[in-house]
């Protein structure tokens, strides 16, 4: 029994991503941890983020996993989920000051904010952006495996990831602009949208993510 581990450094949907786990990969042991030794030992690493993202970098650098969670980047599959992509990036413009938040730079590529924004009727969009919206893939990653393309995927975020290679782009959304709504490089995959809340397709992502052998 391989372990899987949920990273927790206080800020992330932690629950119910163990869950969403423990429903597709049963023969796995699922665990939710702070501890760096832990991670060092999982075969593959999950990476949730919720809030803003000045707070998940500092609770991450107080946490003492920031090593631990480079080590498995370099080295094991890591699935980065919302403000888990985010961090994931070179920088962010989601700051408390006038300087952008830097992130751990293991995609390049910056984190912007949604600008005034308008449907295709001339109504403007909401900011945060939230609930479901079709996702679109790009290329055939072995985690979009099972989903159909455009299939709805649920989301909640006022910023999105802007990479910096078009080949780190695994998908796409529109809300009133496109957008990169998912990255895929070598072990790496992350998303925007929250797998754990969007039904059978967020569930089958899980399931490709525990047999993803990259």
């Amino acid at each position: 029994m391989s372990l899987i581990v949920v990273v927790d450094y206080g800020m992330g949907n932690l629950r119910s991503v163990a869950k969403a786990l423990e429903h597709v990969a049963p023969q796995h042991e699922i665990q939710i941890t702070g501890d760096p030794k832990r991670v060092d030992a999982a075969s593959r690493v999950v990476f949730p983020g919720q809030g803003a993202m000045p707070d998940c970098m500092r609770h991450l650098a107080e946490s003492g996993l920031t090593d631990a969670l480079l080590r498995a980047a370099a080295s094991r599959p890591l699935l980065g989920i919302c403000v888990g992509e985010h961090m994931l990036l070179d920088e962010s413009d989601e700051s408390a000051t006038d300087k952008a938040t830097p992130g751990l730079g293991l995609i390049a590529g910056r984190v912007e904010r949604f600008g005034e924004h308008f449907d295709a009727d001339g109504f403007r969009l909401k900011v945060p952006h939230m609930g479901w919206n079709r996702v679109q893939q790009l290329g055939s990653h072995p985690l979009w495996d099972g989903i159909d393309d455009g299939s709805w995927f649920y989301f909640v975020h006022s910023f999105y990831a802007v990479p910096q290679r078009s080949s780190d782009a695994a998908a796409h959304t529109d809300y009133g602009t496109r957008f990169t709504c998912a990255l895929a490089r070598d072990n790496i995959f992350a998303s925007q949208f929250h797998p754990e809340k969007s039904a059978s397709r967020g569930l089958r992502l899980y399931e490709n993510f525990v047999r993803w052998n990259p």
